[in-house]
């Protein structure tokens, strides 16, 4: 059996099948349309698959407000993101409570039933201040709540379509299959990792010392709605590939795509991040330098930070925190400040932008950096991207 427990204590379905998802597709052509964003698409899907559970659809007012205030839902149990469904005035007067209305994603594809539990003013200015730490129009994660209705709509979800991907389909496993692929491999531990970016030596180093300690790794990038200028999903998976072919053990590694849209919430990310984790199956989460973070608005180790808010055990995974690390010339190895002696002026640390600037010209990363074969990739993209 695996050790890690669906948040709540079960594995939410909500999906519907056979006659009740035929019945479920026929009558929201009769019922009133609730557009979705590209973010509410992503946590639909993923609330319908139990990677939120125990959540069983968008947030009604109490618990929007517990989660935001104490990082808690109403029952107690630890929750730090609001998952909401946003809409217009104009819609939110056309609803009453129990009202059924069914929600179509950005080319009009019904999807789910929602049964309305709650409708409540969204409170953007306490949402953007206690979760993204900051009211600045220009953090990502404020300009999206700032962009959406100013309503917020609750209530339990029936999904009967998923959203439609042609992307990355060998790799979009669901909460239960990678937990049955975990116990078929027999990795009681499992240590999962989360990025946005092309990893780079650093992550691949932290990754492998995590693996030192659990059965298996299970790298799951985020490949929902990211910034416009962060690297697209389908050419990060092309290096994230090109890694697990060359330089990972096959028998104890896993790779596989996670659904999330980026919220760009810091410590708070973190957390949230590590739950989800939780629902797939991981024991075990890694915890890096600026987790989920953009621009200076969150401290370096913040997201490390965060967790000892919580009681010992109480989240249900273990979080691996993770120094600042590097190639020390030195030491002729990967290191972090905890474990190198030398002065940084041994280390080799690139920033984003001068490496952003390298690959634009054509030159390689060092291979203490970067592996050649993802600086490859990564310059052939810029380059297409040119012309």
């Amino acid at each position: 059996m695996l050790e890690s427990i669906p948040h709540g204590g079960k594995l939410i379905n909500r999906i519907l099948r056979g006659k009740d998802r035929e019945m479920a597709e026929l009558k929201a052509r009769e019922l009133r349309k609730i557009p979705l964003t590209s973010r509410e698409v992503s946590d639909l899907e993923m609330m319908a698959v139990g990677a939120l559970s125990p959540l069983e659809g968008f947030m009604c007012k109490d618990d929007y407000h517990s989660v935001i205030d104490t990082m808690r839902l109403t029952n107690g149990l630890p929750w730090s993101l609001p998952v909401t469904l946003s809409v217009s005035q104009e819609i939110a007067d056309s609803l009453s409570l129990k009202d059924e209305v069914a929600m179509v994603d950005g080319q009009g594809n019904a999807l789910a039933i929602l049964t309305v539990e709650d409708i409540f003013n969204h409170d953007k200015e306490k949402e953007a201040v206690e979760v993204y730490k900051t009211d600045s129009p220009e953090h990502p994660g404020v300009k999206y709540i700032n962009d959406v209705g100013p309503v917020l709509v609750g209530g339990k979800i029936a999904l009967f379509q998923r959203p439609k991907h042609e992307d990355f389909l060998p790799y979009r496993l669901d909460p239960e299959e990678t937990r049955k692929k975990f116990q078929e491999k027999g990795w009681k531990r499992v240590v999962g990792f989360q990025t946005r970016n092309p990893i780079h030596r650093a992550h691949e180093y932290i990754q492998k010392s995590a693996l030192e300690i659990v059965d298996g790794l299970m790298v799951h990038p985020l490949v929902g709605a990211t910034k416009g200028d962060d690297v697209p999903a389908t050419v990060r998976m092309r290096c994230y590939e090109a890694l697990f072919q060359n330089y990972y053990p096959k028998d104890r590694t896993m790779l596989a795509v996670f659904p999330a849209a980026m919220r760009y919430a810091g410590p708070r990310e973190a957390i949230f991040h590590a739950i989800c984790r939780k629902n797939y199956g991981c024991t075990h989460f890694i915890v890096g330098r600026d987790h989920a973070g953009v621009g200076n608005y969150y401290g370096t180790f913040d997201a490390h930070y965060i967790f000892d808010e919580f009681e010992p055990g109480e989240l249900g995974i273990t979080p691996l925190r993770f120094d600042h690390t590097f190639y020390c010339k030195r030491c002729t190895s990967m290191a972090s400040y905890k474990t190198c002696p030398h002065d940084s002026t041994d280390h080799v640390a690139l920033s984003g932008t001068k490496v952003r600037e390298m690959l634009r010209n054509g030159i390689k990363p060092p291979a203490e950096f970067s592996r050649p074969e993802v600086a490859t990739i990564l310059i052939e993209a810029m380059s297409a991207n040119k012309e």
